[in-house]
Order: C-alpha cells, then sequence, then structure tokens
C-alpha cells in the first residue's frame, strides 16, 4: 500500500441548523499518521474526535478540506478506503441475536476471510478480550463492558491495516482496559495502525506514541506524552489547596495552573521543601507527585479534561 495510513488537511464539518446559527464542529483540522503508530485524539466531551473519525471512516462528508487513507480520498473513493479500515464506533453494539463466537466470525466472513482462518482468529480474539466464558451467550444476555469487549474483539480480530477506535475502553474496569491496551500493542507489531479518541489521559499516555489534543474542533498541540509534559516546565506538581488566594504566594516557584479551586503548581524537586514549608506557614493543605499528561492538558486547554 502507498503513502501514510492516514493524511488531513484542514478538515472543516460545519452542521446547518434550520432557524438556527450553524454549528463547526471541525475548524480545519490537520493531521497525519504514519505506519504502524498508535495515535490519540485527545479532548473533553464534543471537542470533535468522533466526527473526525467518522469523516475519517468514510461515515461522514466534511465540508471543506480533505482526507486520505494510503492515498485514497475517503469522500471520492470510500469503495476503496473501507477494505483497508475496520472501526469500533463510540456507540457501537454488538447484534443482540448473536452471540460473541457468531459475531466476531460473520464479520469475518463478511470481509472475505475463509471459513478455517475466521474459526482460528474468533477464538483468538475471544481468547485475548477474555470472552471465551460467554463465548456462546446471546449478546442481549452480556453486560455493558462484555459487549464493549465483544465490539473490540471483533474489530482487533481483522487485523486491519487502519483501526478507528473511538472510546475504545469506555465503560470498563481497570482490567479490561489494559487487555484491550495490550492487543492494540500487538496488532501495531504486527503491522497495523491505530487511530483511537479517548478521553483518558492514563490511555493516551500508556498506549499512544503521539498524540493530538483538542478543542473545540481544533489541533492545540501534538507530540508525545513526554515532550508534552516536558513543556509544562517542571517534573513535580505540588497541589495547594486555596485556588486563586494562593497564587500570588506561590508564584516564584514555577508554573502555576488553576483548576477549580485546586492551584497546581509545577516546579522542580529543590523547591520542593520550601513550597511545602511555606504551605504548611500558610494552613494550606497540600499533595505533591509527578507532573502528568493532566497538567500538560490544563496549560494547553485552560481546563481540565473533565470540566464541562
Amino acid at each position: 500500500m502507498d503513502g501514510d495510513p492516514l493524511r488531513a488537511s484542514t478538515v472543516r464539518k460545519v452542521y446547518e441548523r434550520r432557524g438556527e446559527s450553524p454549528v463547526e464542529a471541525l475548524q480545519g483540522v490537520s493531521l497525519v499518521v504514519r505506519p504502524a503508530e498508535r495515535i490519540a485524539l485527545l479532548g473533553r466531551n464534543g471537542a470533535g474526535k468522533t466526527t473526525f473519525l467518522r469523516i475519517a471512516s468514510t461515515l461522514l462528508a466534511p465540508t471543506s478540506g480533505s482526507v486520505t487513507v494510503f492515498c485514497h480520498d475517503v469522500a471520492s473513493e470510500p469503495e476503496l478506503v473501507r477494505p483497508l479500515i475496520a472501526v469500533v464506533p463510540q456507540e457501537g453494539k454488538p447484534f443482540f441475536h448473536l452471540t460473541p463466537r457468531e459475531q466476531i466470525y460473520t464479520y469475518l466472513r463478511t470481509r472475505g476471510f475463509g471459513r478455517d482462518e475466521a474459526k482460528r482468529r474468533t477464538e483468538e480474539a475471544l481468547l485475548q478480550m477474555e470472552l471465551s466464558e460467554f463465548a456462546d451467550r446471546l449478546n442481549i444476555t452480556l453486560s455493558g463492558g462484555q459487549r464493549q469487549r465483544t465490539m473490540v474483539a471483533t474489530v482487533i480480530a481483522t487485523e486491519a491495516p487502519l483501526l478507528f477506535l473511538d472510546e475504545p475502553t469506555i465503560g470498563l474496569d481497570p482490567f479490561a482496559r489494559r487487555r484491550v491496551w495490550e492487543s492494540l500493542r500487538r496488532l501495531t507489531r504486527v503491522g497495523s495502525t491505530i487511530l483511537l479518541t479517548t478521553h483518558y489521559l492514563d490511555e493516551a499516555e500508556a498506549l499512544s506514541d503521539r498524540l493530538y489534543i483538542i478543542e473545540r474542533g481544533r489541533v492545540l498541540v501534538d507530540g508525545t506524552a513526554a515532550s508534552l509534559k516536558a513543556e509544562v516546565g517542571g517534573s513535580v506538581r505540588i497541589s495547594i489547596e486555596g485556588g486563586e488566594r494562593a497564587r500570588p504566594i506561590f508564584a516564584s516557584f514555577g508554573n502555576a495552573l488553576l483548576d477549580g479551586g485546586i492551584l497546581h503548581v509545577i516546579t522542580t524537586p529543590e523547591r520542593v521543601p520550601e513550597a511545602l514549608a511555606l504551605a504548611a506557614r500558610e494552613r494550606l493543605a497540600t499533595t505533591i507527585g509527578p507532573v502528568t499528561l493532566e497538567e500538560a492538558f490544563l496549560r494547553v486547554v485552560g481546563r481540565s479534561i473533565d470540566a464541562e
């Protein structure tokens, strides 16, 4: 296959509403996904992540701009793009009248896999997602987490060249989330490329080779989790109750990020004892920890990822 798995150039999407002002869901999004990368689109709910994935997976036409998958335009050549991709939609549900085993096997057969290969891949996917115990129960009888794992298993079984996963671990417990992560890592080791959306900061940091932070339909910044954290300006986070009142007191210690009633001071290890002593004199409660992607997101967006 020629070209990058995905290349987007100034993609806009405007929704016209009768009697109301248009809504611009995407405002010129540009990004590149290279072979065998795991790329995360990180943003708050409503940031435009799902809209972009729907366009990239041929389900929605852009208002302007272009997206290509292995040099094929998703708007003008969808029939050439679809065999190269597989999608876990955010609101996707397995067919209620099928079992997980039937769901995965049937999907593989419709994509052209032979009987033996489809059976082999089905059993491997069930094992990876720890669904073997429930493999012959109707999907309608499964829990929400088991259904989500079935959807992920269905897509990873394809080992498609490009996988789109929209919030793939939503509703899963921590152990199930990590099983999904390991399956996605395995897929890129065998040559697949992955673009996923998430608003879980730990997921973006643990899973992505690179990430794009999206807010209000625009890409604000991109890079590795490590590079974005480095730009915060320190390696230690001191979180101080007192918010705005505490800000001038700790301004000299480093970058100060206000999140609601909490002030996060980003500083160096050498300055921690002095800052903690000052907080004690001012009778301000503090916690301390390493800088995380949360502080990087707060610096770029100006609000936490869970803020409405």
